[in-house]
């Protein structure tokens, strides 16, 4: 189950827990105890989050659960399209439940807030880029770092 928030032409995604088995379990993955938990912690944050902030949220609520199987946990639903990741700084993943739908992010500098872009309009300048370097494109990804309203 998702909620949306409409911010003028974007949309900030979070689902409920009730939705997040079907999540996992749509992309082929096994719905473990594991997963189930980082996407439930994932949900509940408005911002992203890194590992090690994960793995501090999941142990002080109690989980028994290790780093490392954090960063395997959210590499297998990085990699299944569940979990985006983001670069706010070098040697710094940040991870977010993404939607299911293509989209790109608005990152506020400042506090880290995140936004979807549900549109894409690159298309056609990507296709003609790629065209006139024999290249063909497999993915894309945006992410346009700036410092939103809330925070100027």
């Amino acid at each position: 189950m998702a909620s949306k928030a409409r911010i003028g032409g974007v949309s900030e995604t979070r689902q409920t827990a009730p939705g997040l088995g079907d999540r996992i379990a749509s992309t082929g993955l096994r719905v473990t105890r594991q997963r189930l938990r980082v996407l439930e912690e994932l949900a509940r944050e408005p911002h992203d989050l890194t590992a090690q902030d994960l793995y501090r949220r999941l142990r002080d609520a109690g989980e028994k659960i290790g780093l490392a199987t954090v960063y395997r946990t959210l590499g297998s639903l990085v990699e299944h399209g569940v979990v985006d990741t983001l670069a706010h700084s070098p040697g710094e993943t940040c991870y977010r439940l993404c939607s299911d739908a293509h989209h790109h992010h608005l990152v506020c500098s400042e506090c880290h807030r995140v936004v979807e872009l549900g549109e894409c309009g690159i298309e056609p300048w990507l296709e003609a880029a790629a065209a006139r370097e024999d290249f063909v494109p497999t993915s894309h990804h945006v992410e346009i770092v700036g410092v939103c309203a809330g925070c100027r």
